[in-house]
């Protein structure tokens, strides 16, 4: 490899320099989503009259099967109690004309009765039966008005809304609550093309809310639209949760990471890294211009001479990146300082101290004598970025990033400079 910027005589550029990372890293889709029941039931009354009782109210949970409202039943009761009187009186006439009829059979097979005597039996009898099974039906039906009058949760859940008020008229048709189904949880999200390929159902999903740092609850993909929506070009997936947190509930915003696919033992690199270089290539076909992107890093050689490496790029996970080729497990890349060398860049790797804000530094026992402070300000004088706060060095190399050399070597003197008037004043 040629020496190119990196002859000797060059002045060496200091970096700071981090072993390359082994270790896990996933490709994700991250969506925004609002967390809604699976189920929401609406309940209507089955019968009409005036509320007397209302017994739960917004956000209640509420159980399968307890009393939400009462209804006014004194009409129901009466009709109630007429249906069972009919009754009675039906099963009465039953067991007469059943026995007429069974008499009238016994002389007719004898013949000692006549045709139309056994005809009008057997009518009465059928009659009297008729009666009686549309009396047990009227009773049915008088029971569960009546039962009616009392509105039950059918699920357990969550109230979500209240319609009506005490006093007010219940009308069949009419919701008076709705529940969220507490059975379960999802969130929808919408998400690009690019993304909605490779969601699949079965992918692991982590969720989070705006105000907690860490995972809030976990879930999984259940349902994938088969198609885009045509208006806005996104597709809908439908993440079922598996956990619960304190902060979930129905309405609450998550925001919802879908793990694509994971890598184990990957070579990782932090984006903060990368040296990205722009070409210009015009496409003769098109006639257009397109512009070419690569990533390189430089690494270390001997901790003297930056080598630049040409990366294939795989996995992107936050501010991390897995890459396909272009480094090797034992490499050494420059995560400081990297953004104006060039291969074969002569290099210094400072580590410690030297990249340290001053309150982290140690101080001598012996740091307190009159030679040291005089080899203190000395040193300042000979280095003015000493003392700097690492936001004051960042500033610094911020500024001096498109010089050149010469342009550096003025820019320091002249710090320096001032370095020196300020610590002669003091």
């Amino acid at each position: 490899m040629g020496m190119g910027a990196g002859g000797f005589g060059q002045r060496s550029t200091s970096v700071e320099a981090q072993p390359v990372n082994i270790g896990t890293i996933s490709e994700q889709v991250r969506s925004y989503g609002t967390i809604k029941a699976q189920n929401i039931v609406q309940v209507s009354p089955q019968v009409s009259n005036r509320i007397t009782k209302i017994y739960v109210d917004l956000g209640d949970e509420v159980k399968k099967g307890q009393s939400l409202a009462k209804i006014y039943d004194a009409t129901f009761r009466d009709q109630l109690n007429q249906a069972k009187s009919q009754l009675e009186q039906s099963k009465v006439a039953l067991q007469r004309d059943s026995t007429q009829f069974a008499r009238q059979k016994s002389l007719y097979d004898r013949g000692l009765s006549s045709d139309a005597e056994y005809d009008i039996a057997l009518s009465t009898y059928r009659s009297s039966s008729a009666q009686y099974q549309s009396a047990i039906a009227s009773l049915t039906q008088a029971q569960e008005n009546f039962n009616n009058t009392l509105v039950k949760s059918p699920v357990d859940g969550v109230i979500l809304s209240r319609n009506f008020e005490e006093g007010d008229l219940a009308s069949t048709g009419q919701a008076l609550f709705e529940i969220a189904n507490t059975v379960g949880y999802e969130s929808r999200v919408f998400i690009p093309v690019q993304d909605w390929r490779n969601v699949t159902i079965g992918q692991e999903v982590t969720l989070r809310t705006s105000n907690e740092e860490g995972i809030t609850t976990r879930g999984v993909v259940s349902k994938k639209s088969p198609h885009l929506d045509p208006t806005t070009g996104l597709g809908e997936v439908v993440i079922t949760l598996n956990q619960m947190g304190s902060s979930i509930f129905p309405g609450v915003l998550v925001e919802n990471v879908i793990n694509i696919s994971t890598k184990e033992r990957a070579i990782i690199v932090p984006r903060s890294a990368l040296v990205e270089k722009i070409e210009t290539v015009i496409n003769p076909e098109s006639n257009t211009i397109d512009l070419k992107r690569s990533y390189a890093v430089f690494v270390t050689r001997g901790d003297s001479v930056a080598e630049r490496r040409e990366l294939q790029l795989g996995i992107e996970q936050g501010d991390k990146i897995e890459v396909l080729s272009g480094l090797r497990p034992n490499d050494k890349i420059i995560v400081i300082g990297q953004q104006g060398l060039e291969d074969g860049s002569r290099i210094m790797v400072a580590t410690g101290d030297r990249f340290k804000a001053p309150e982290q530094r140690t101080i001598e026992p012996n740091a307190t004598n009159g030679s040291n402070v005089r080899g203190t300000r000395n040193a300042a004088g000979a280095n003015p970025m000493a003392n700097m706060s690492e936001e004051e060095r960042a500033k610094i190399r911020t500024q001096t990033e498109g010089m050149s050399p010469e342009e550096r070597r003025a820019f320091i003197q002249k710090l320096r400079t001032q370095s020196a008037d300020s610590t002669s004043k003091n």
